[in-house]
């Protein structure tokens, strides 16, 4: 039996690593940038917040999108977007050219669309090509390796941009990083399939085996079955719980740089250097909690596999960054910190696979509904922390993501990934 559905996965991984680039990169420059452009903390913060709104806004939308034209093109056109805006986000003037006002308006308009490029991404392809390449018992490792894809490319992120930089400014910074959406564009069109019967190298043996655990889908996807998700109890557990846990991811992905440099004054080299190590903490949580949650789930059932992994992911997230973020010890808060996000990394694909769980055939939609709700966060968090901020200290901004963990983990013991959602509207 061939591994067609390996190199499958190696391609979302690459796209999703490609995806991180593209929007991360942004993170890195923006200190700088902010500077260049003659912008405050508040206004950096909405520009984080317009990312996180168009992103968070056309999940579901783009789940629907996957479901009309299929993961393939749906991909395809969505990385070829990627790269188009991050051109355009270089090539806005500078204070001489557009008043202040007009740059902010239209890096907030610019990052609101790079959000809603970026939407579909995962509903797409973890609720559509995963779900279609993998039998149910192997979702957990899949997510999760694509979420190491997600953290290795902002690894690579932060020390790249920092060092492109410094040669070519955070203009240049941009522009170079660009063409690899094109890349990704490329490489899933070329290879990957919705259906894997359609695939030209897949072999009778491997499609068995992916089909094997799965009622047969001789049912349309019934229309409106965005409704079934938004009805479901377990769902919208999930996806708040899924809120909570990417309220701290968000402190992380908006914040943590411009912390290190602006409030710690790490040079930009060595906060790069932290940046990637706290990346790289999420790349091996996300790896392990993939084989994790797969093994827990065979062990223990999908209801209590998921939820064993979330709720100690969330606490242990909760305790870190407590620590860190209350200790005077630079060293220290650098540590907790990192750990804490990797910590978030093991929730993933029990988030995912619990999400699956539930809504069978309609995972595409409902991983959509969950994404929305879960990157909410990046909205509330773009404004919210910047504002505790300036009204406390930045000690309690980067603590307060410390109670969303702890709910997220409480919310999981009302959780049963294990029933599945109504299969009808009416």
């Amino acid at each position: 039996m061939k591994g067609i559905r390996w190199i499958v996965l190696a391609v979302i991984i690459f796209a999703s690593f490609v995806a991180y680039v593209l929007r991360t990169n942004f993170s890195i420059v923006s200190e700088t940038m902010m500077h260049d452009l003659g912008m405050n903390e508040y206004q950096l913060g909405m520009i984080f917040s317009a990312f996180a709104a168009g992103y968070a806004f056309f999940q579901f939308p783009g789940g629907i999108l996957g479901d009309k034209f299929g993961p393939r093109y749906t991909i395809t056109a969505i990385a070829v977007i990627w790269s188009v805006l991050t051109v355009v986000t270089a090539a806005i003037p500078g204070s001489d050219v557009w008043a202040t006002g007009t740059i902010v308006t239209a890096l907030i308009a610019t990052r609101f669309l790079v959000g809603v490029s970026h939407a579909p991404f995962f509903p797409v392809t973890i609720g559509g090509t995963i779900e279609q390449w993998f039998p149910v018992k192997q979702w957990g490792l899949p997510n999760g390796l694509s979420s190491t894809g997600l953290t290795l490319g902002a690894a690579a992120t932060a020390p790249i941009v920092v060092w492109l930089m410094a040669s070519y400014g955070w203009r240049g910074a941009l522009l170079i990083t660009a063409p690899a959406g094109l890349l990704a564009a490329l490489a899933y069109h070329w290879y990957v399939r919705d259906d894997p019967a359609g695939h030209p190298h897949i072999t009778a043996a491997e499609l068995e085996f992916i089909r094997s655990d799965r009622p047969p889908a001789d049912a349309p996807i019934e229309k409106g079955s965005w409704k079934l998700a938004l009805k479901d109890r377990n769902i919208l557990l999930i996806t708040i719980s899924y809120f909570c846990m990417n309220y701290v991811f968000y402190l992380f992905f908006n914040w943590f740089f411009f912390y290190l440099v602006d409030v710690r004054e790490f040079s930009a080299s060595d906060a790069g250097l932290f940046t990637a190590a706290q990346w790289i903490l999420g790349a091996i949580g996300a790896t392990v909690g993939g084989f994790g949650c797969d093994l827990l789930v065979r062990k223990l059932g999908i209801r209590r596999g998921t939820r064993y992994q979330t709720m100690m992911a969330l606490i242990l997230s909760g305790a870190f960054l407590y620590v860190g973020a209350t200790s005077e010890n630079v060293i220290v808060t650098v540590v907790m910190l990192c750990c804490s996000f990797g910590f978030t990394q093991l929730t993933e694909a029990p988030m995912w696979v619990a999400t699956m769980g539930v809504a069978g055939r309609h995972s595409q939609v409902a991983t959509g509904v969950l994404n929305t709700g879960g990157n909410l966060p990046g909205i509330i968090g773009g404004l919210m922390v910047p504002a505790i901020a300036l009204r406390f200290s930045w000690p309690v901004a980067i603590a307060s993501g410390s109670v969303f963990a702890f709910i997220g983990a409480f919310l999981w013991l009302f959780i049963r990934a294990d029933e599945p959602m109504a299969e009808t509207t009416t």
